[in-house]
């Protein structure tokens, strides 16, 4: 007994295609699973198991083999928990293979056999009306997110019993969602006409944002760079549809995605604190994330106390800064995310650090000393690329 479905995986933020093919024959009672798989879809085995004996479907004590196709991709995600599921149903022949032929099966399952939902379902949505695949079974919690992509049937059920009993042969009840969406500044967020005085700083920020340029403040504390710099999103034009889409597949992919089904139609504003990590800023891991820098792309990315990040951290910001996209080399192949964002950096005109090492001195209405060379020989690499403005605050309003 022989059955096969599809699914998917998100690798970056494009879409593969899994083959899942269960097939049950006489032989000692086993249950495997092969196909270059990660620890979590090895997890699935246990998962499936019980989910399926607690909704009533016994597996019988015969040899069960899945394997999951192409062979030399590693899956990875509890994606295909859902779709292992229903490929053993249809070998044992409980369901209607024939209905699973032109559909993606996607979503996690719990033991007691409620399908939860997953991270990426947008990109995975948007390959499959790509390639003209008309059904796509899906987790309640992740129909408000799929519906952003028309054109795509979309069959979401929130436990295996509703979905079982559709395959079968009972007429599929649509789930109404509430996905509302809205457009321009949201309540209580920054606003740019907030800002008093300071009309140098607010010319400048202007021209910056005007020509996508690199923007560099320096000044005391206390001065408003911060401020300035959390609302530069504001002036930022509108994104575009492809903008919108794009950004909020990178938010799909990190489960950033607001859960009631609107696109992100305001420019991502990040401000990672100093701390952070190379894999934090540029994105990393067995199975690369996106970082900080794919997360602001078409935004803004703003470093605060430029000069406490590491050099090596902040060394690796010209690649993606030059290219406007980040490439990952792992063992498991290469993994792609935009990058294309505003860099908007603040800092103080003598942190502890510079004076300690004595590469400035606490100004006391003196010129910058040392410190205009430290400026321009140390962060000029990191604002070359098109203009840079480099603004020194006043001290009043």
């Amino acid at each position: 007994m022989y059955s096969m479905v599809k699914t998917a995986i998100v690798r970056g933020l494009d879409c593969v295609f899994i083959q899942v093919e269960a097939n049950v024959s006489d032989g000692m009672p086993m249950f495997e699973m092969v196909g270059f798989l990660s620890s979590e879809v090895k997890e699935a085995r246990e998962r499936v198991r019980t989910a399926l004996q607690n909704n009533g479907h016994k597996l019988p004590a015969k040899r069960i083999t899945i394997n999951l196709s192409p062979a030399y991709v590693r899956k990875s995600g509890s994606g295909c928990d859902l779709s292992i599921a229903v490929a053993i149903l249809a070998a044992l022949g409980e369901v209607d293979s024939a209905v699973l032929q032109d559909a993606v099966i996607l979503g996690e399952i719990g033991l007691n056999g409620k399908i939860l939902p997953i991270h990426g379902i947008l990109p995975i949505v948007a390959k499959v009306k790509e390639d003209g695949i008309k059904n796509c079974i899906l987790p309640s919690g992740n129909q408000a997110e799929a519906s952003l992509i028309p054109g795509v049937n979309l069959w979401a059920f929130s436990n295996l019993r509703e979905l079982v009993r559709c395959l079968k042969g009972e007429q599929y009840q649509k789930k109404p969602f509430y996905g509302k969406k809205e457009s321009g500044p949201k309540e209580g967020e920054p606003d740019f006409s907030e800002i008093n005085g300071q009309k140098a700083a607010k010319r400048a920020c202007e021209v910056a944002v005007a020509g996508r340029h690199h923007f560099l403040m320096v000044g005391p504390p206390g001065g408003g760079k911060t401020m300035l710099a959390k609302r530069i999103p504001g002036i930022l034009p509108p994104m575009t549809r492809e903008e919108s889409l794009e950004v909020s597949k990178i938010y799909s992919v990190c489960g950033m995605l607001p859960e009631q089904g609107e696109l992100m139609d305001r420019r991502p504003f990040r401000a990672p604190h100093h701390t952070v990590s190379p894999n934090g800023l540029c994105g990393g891991g067995a199975i690369p994330k996106p970082g900080e820098i794919s997360l602001a792309h078409n935004g803004v990315l703003f470093l605060d106390e430029l000069p406490e990040y590491k050099k090596s951290t902040l060394e690796i910001l010209r690649q993606p800064m030059e290219d406007g996209q980040i490439t990952l080399a792992r063992q498991s192949g290469a993994y792609r995310y935009p990058s294309n964002f505003m860099l908007a950096a603040a800092m103080n005109i003598a942190t502890p650090k510079l004076i300690q090492c004595k590469i400035a001195e606490m100004p006391e209405n003196k010129p910058f000393h040392g410190f205009r060379h430290f400026v321009f020989s140390v962060f000029e690499p990191f604002f070359r690329f098109g203009s840079c403005f480099a603004l020194r605050f006043c001290t009043s309003f």
